[in-house]
């Protein structure tokens, strides 16, 4: 227990100073886009240590102990949804020199009101991503300390809130990339200590449970909703408000689109891995256990103490990453995309404005990481409203030559009010997955607006 502490009190002082490094934000240029000075490397250190959170980490360690090879399918449409936001859309935002988030594209490309639809729709999705990253900060913290849920979620938040609110996005990224470096290491040689020490004929052991998990994951689903779950994976995460800020933020076109695309190389080298560790640990771990729990219970039983508890700092350290990433983001979005548009606010209001709303934000995840269920379906949930809310609107308004005000206000609360209608109001109503429900009707009321507005311009 000693050792434990200390050394997580010990990682605590690396990640503050490495804070202090990175500089407190004078200006809101700083704290929103660290004036796009950003580096290739550094961006993709903190767009890889979004991926290997603790969703990527121990829900698909859980997933792939409890249905094989199944996930690593979802994990591949993740990758390739990456590589093509890299290839396709990332350029298209850095292009936009005098924009500070994906709201503010959409408002630079339809008006006013659609950027202050976005910003609303982007800060209640960074809340919503941000108590599922709570919920895993939670698991761990109690882990480690033995403390209650409640006060291990305000412990590790209140310690991101700290920097992230007077850092900006140059202490995120710079903290991410310290973050991404150990857990990058530390997860591999766990893999291959149990694959290797720990796991009697270890080649035939993986090949049959690799089978067993696999067949049983594709049994508990029907094939429709595998296609919404490969759906989910494949739009859920494409530009939401942390990547739309790293796109942004970066020193040229070239860079964002690269950091874009070796990220999602990357993630399908680290899905692999996660599923692969999931799989072996299926001998080890007693059937039943909840997802959340088989990475820390495998490593716990098979390596030493000492092991463990550097796995646990690590595991603290990415949740760290992916929590300070959206606190920033959401921040950066309810200023620029709702407090802007509506009021005149000066550079140092600004500033000022985004560290309330960081502090804000911190305490609505904290308040509601309780109510989720598991990382991964706390996810799924999230996924399942930004994608309807916001993609078809974005996406087509970025590459539209002159896209149509009315259809992104039709597409966005179309979108989302059905996505949250069949997520919590009727979530059995079908068996048509939501996400792919809500994508139609969102998709549907776009060309609805797009032919109303171009049947008014024709009367003119």
């Amino acid at each position: 227990m000693v050792f434990s502490v200390v050394l997580v009190i010990g990682y605590i002082m690396v990640l503050g100073f490495v804070a202090v490094r990175a500089r407190a934000a004078r200006e809101y240029a700083e704290f929103s886009l660290a004036r796009r000075a950003l580096p290739l490397a550094l961006i993709f250190g903190s767009l890889c240590a979004a991926y290997v959170g603790p969703g990527f980490s121990i829900g698909f360690v859980g997933k792939g102990f409890q249905s094989g090879l199944l996930f690593l399918c979802v994990g591949l449409a993740y990758a390739t949804q990456n590589i093509l936001v890299g290839v396709f859309i990332a350029p298209r935002l850095r292009s936009l020199s005098d924009c500070h988030t994906l709201g503010d594209a959409i408002g630079h490309k339809y008006n006013r009101t659609c950027q202050i639809l976005a910003g609303v729709i982007s800060v209640g999705l960074c809340a919503g991503f941000a108590a599922v990253m709570a919920k895993a900060a939670g698991v761990v913290v109690q882990e480690v300390f033995g403390v209650p849920m409640r006060i291990a979620v305000v412990l590790i938040v209140l310690i991101t809130t700290l920097y992230t609110t007077f850092g900006g996005l140059r202490a995120s990224v710079m903290t991410d990339a310290l973050q991404f470096t150990l857990f990058t290491i530390l997860m591999p040689a766990i893999f291959l200590f149990v694959l290797i020490f720990r796991t009697e004929g270890a080649t035939a052991t993986l090949t049959r449970e690799v089978v067993a998990a696999t067949s049983t994951g594709f049994r508990s689903m029907s094939p429709v909703q595998i296609i919404g779950l490969i759906a989910a994976f494949l739009l859920g995460e494409t530009l939401i408000p942390p990547y739309a800020n790293r796109a942004l933020a970066t020193q040229t076109t070239g860079a964002s689109r690269n950091s874009f695309v070796l990220a999602g190389l990357f993630s399908i080298v680290w899905f692999a891995m996660m599923i692969a560790l999931g799989i072996v640990a299926r001998p080890m771990v007693a059937e039943g256990t909840h997802e959340d729990h088989v990475l820390l219970t495998l490593v716990k039983t098979t390596m030493p103490m000492e092991g463990y508890v550097l796995l646990l700092v690590a595991l603290i350290s990415v949740i760290m990453s992916s929590l300070d990433s959206l606190l920033n983001a959401g921040a950066v979005s309810f200023t620029q995309d709702i407090v802007r548009p509506l009021a005149k606010v000066s550079d140092r209001g600004s500033l000022l404005c985004g560290r309330v709303a960081t502090v804000t934000l911190a305490a609505l995840a904290a308040a509601a990481a309780v109510a989720v269920p598991s990382i991964i379906n706390g996810l799924l949930i999230c996924y399942t409203v930004w994608a309807p809310a916001i993609l078809p609107a974005a996406v087509l308004g970025l590459s539209l030559r002159k896209p149509r005000p009315l259809a992104g206000i039709l597409s966005m609360v179309t979108g989302a009010t059905v996505a949250l209608l069949l997520q919590f109001v009727w979530p059995n109503a079908t068996e048509i997955p939501p996400i792919l429900l809500a994508l139609a009707a969102s998709l549907a009321a776009y060309l609805l607006g797009h032919s109303l507005a171009g049947c008014s311009l024709e009367h003119r």
